[in-house]
């Protein structure tokens, strides 16, 4: 069977090798390749160039939208620094007054919660801030909910807990034996204590948060002076944002987004979304709004949006600042942007049409809610921003019959550029390298909208943003644990402490150690080297003029998918 199998292909062969010197040498290629070519024209003229014109007029729309929004965000929040429109001026506020007879009752009674995971850098630094809080001790409790799964590290936050509560702070130390639903997972949990139903409201702090000493004698009495009011929010402040230039690039956008972004949007319609920390809340309104719930990762802005559906207002102070840490690596900050552009398609998906059917709002505000701060804030920025400027602008030099307006390619980009630009003013010299950054981080962010809108693939995806504190920076300091040994031999002759000894239901993850090729970034990669073919192409035969951005435009993404860039740390 063999032999006859073999025979078989030699006779194929010797079969074509005949065919071939008869016919071959009197083939016209000529003749083979026009049908090729003039299908390929075909293609281009009724499909190909068709379509990139239509998703160019679409891109310029949507370009044009965003111009008309930051333009709009831009005014008003102008208009409130001309006219000094304060919250003060807008709401009823006056400090508590003190009151012999009444002591500390005037005084409400406020519950601080401080999520953490895992914090090892900055646990010590927000709970210290926290319990430096200036509030009457009888009346405020602070609430450490620990997740974590280092069973060293939760040694380490009780034992901090515990030095506090022996300094007379009133501390709680909480622990779950399981990560349901994460932080809402947690904050809901927190919830269910007795001594909670005593306070009236809530002031939410990170892990890496670290409030000054007067944060709840400035926020708390707009909620006690305004029964319509469900949220208090305090502007970010960053201590590393000169760590690096991804830092600064940071701090640039987000700037931004509490100077111009969360000012206009409490000031027109009374709403913005929850950053998720650095905020006070009424818990009535969060009872009242359903609660915490864990059905998307931004947990914050789903409070947020459900608490306006009920009719509660929103009040943004940027006067009040509280310090906080930028993720300083790009791996870190790339898990941190998946769930901050993921989470909020995935929540516009689900309550879009709940929104418009609402009947306690205004129809402006619901627009606001859909238009303005989902769908052209949360949709189509990450759309336009790699969908224009990294696809449709190189593949126009590649089709010279595409042409892109001037007004389209310099004007609307530059305006939209500017207005963005004034929230860090000391850093406009960085302009250009910004826009770059934010290109590059536009593929990011586009695959994790899709992944929201779609709820495919890491949609539920929750990686806790790495702090670094100053760990990078000093030599690895020798920790005396004698301390934390005996408080958990303390602990373990406690029976009523058994349930902080409970072992977690998801166990430490063992890193893999980290190869050379676990620090490249290919789909950066791969549009880089898109860029830079385009730019060839431009320069050599198109004569656009686009090639000196899509070179630059390409070595930005080189760079960031070499991951040079940001803090280098052994495990970025």
């Amino acid at each position: 069977m063999e032999a006859d199998g073999t025979t078989n292909v030699l006779i194929g062969v010797q079969y074509i090798r005949r065919l071939w010197r008869e016919f071959g040498t009197t083939i016209q290629w000529q003749n083979v390749s026009k049908p090729l070519v003039q299908s390929w024209n075909l293609l281009l003229s009724y499909f190909i160039v068709p379509l990139l014109r239509f998703v160019l007029v679409i891109c310029l729309a949507l370009t044009v939208m965003i111009l008309i929004e930051k333009l709009f965000v831009g005014a008003v929040s102008l208009t409130v620094r001309i006219f000094k429109i304060k919250p003060e001026k807008r709401y009823k506020w006056e400090p508590i007054k003190q009151d012999e007879e009444m002591g500390t009752t005037v005084y409400p009674m406020v519950l601080v919660q401080i999520p953490m995971y895992n914090e090892k850098e900055v646990y010590k630094l927000s709970i210290g801030a926290a319990c430096g809080l200036e509030w009457p001790s009888d009346r405020v409790i602070i609430q450490v909910l620990d997740d974590s799964t280092d069973l060293v590290i939760k040694d380490l936050v009780e034992l901090e807990c515990q030095q506090w509560k022996n300094k007379g702070v009133n501390i709680k130390y909480e622990v779950r034996n399981n990560r349901k639903g994460y932080k809402a997972g947690a904050l809901k949990e927190g919830m269910k204590h007795d001594y909670v139903q005593d306070c009236e409201y809530i002031a939410m702090f990170d892990a890496d948060f670290q409030p000054e000493s007067d944060f709840l004698l400035r926020t708390v009495p707009f909620l006690m002076h305004n029964p319509d009011i469900a949220l208090v929010q305090s502007r970010w402040r960053f201590v590393n944002a000169d760590e690096c230039l991804m830092t600064r690039l940071q701090q640039m956008s987000l700037d931004y987004h509490f100077k111009v972004e969360q000012e206009s949007g409490s000031t027109m319609f009374a709403f913005f979304g929850f950053n998720g920390t650095a905020g006070v809340w009424r818990i009535a309104a969060i009872a009242d709004a359903g609660g915490w719930q864990d059905r998307t990762t931004v947990e914050d802005m789903d409070l947020a949006v459900r608490a306006t559906l009920r009719g509660w207002k929103f009040i943004y102070v940027g006067d009040v600042q509280v310090k906080s840490e930028l993720p300083s690596t790009f791996k870190a900050f790339r898990f941190q942007q998946h769930r901050w552009s993921c989470g909020p398609a995935n929540l516009f998906k689900k309550m879009a049409v709940e929104i418009m059917q609402n009947n306690k709002v205004s129809f402006w505000k619901k627009v606001h809610i859909v238009y303005d701060f989902f769908f052209i804030g949360k949709i189509v920025a990450h759309t336009v921003t790699f969908i224009y400027y990294c696809i449709v602008i190189p593949l126009s030099v590649l089709f010279p019959e595409v042409d892109i307006p001037y007004w389209g390619v310099v004007y609307v980009p530059t305006i939209i550029t500017l207005c963005k630009s004034v929230g860090t003013p000391s850093s406009f010299h960085l302009v250009f390298i910004w826009i770059l950054f934010e290109n590059v981080m536009s593929l990011h962010r586009l695959k994790a909208a899709l992944t929201g809108l779609f709820e495919v693939g890491r949609v539920n995806e929750w990686v806790v943003t790495e702090k670094l504190g100053d760990a990078h920076k000093t030599k690895p300091v020798v920790i005396d644990i004698s301390e934390a040994d005996k408080l958990v031999d303390s602990l373990l002759t406690d029976k009523s402490a058994d349930s902080h000894l409970t072992k977690p239901c998801i166990p430490k993850l063992k890193k893999k150690k980290a190869g050379i090729t676990d620090r490249f970034y290919y789909s950066e990669l791969g549009i880089g080297a898109f860029m830079f073919f385009c730019g060839y192409y431009d320069a050599a035969i198109s004569k656009k003029g686009y090639f000196l951005y899509l070179f630059v435009q390409g070595i930005a993404f080189f760079v960031a998918g070499f991951g040079y860039i940001g803090t280098q740390t052994p495990n970025s």
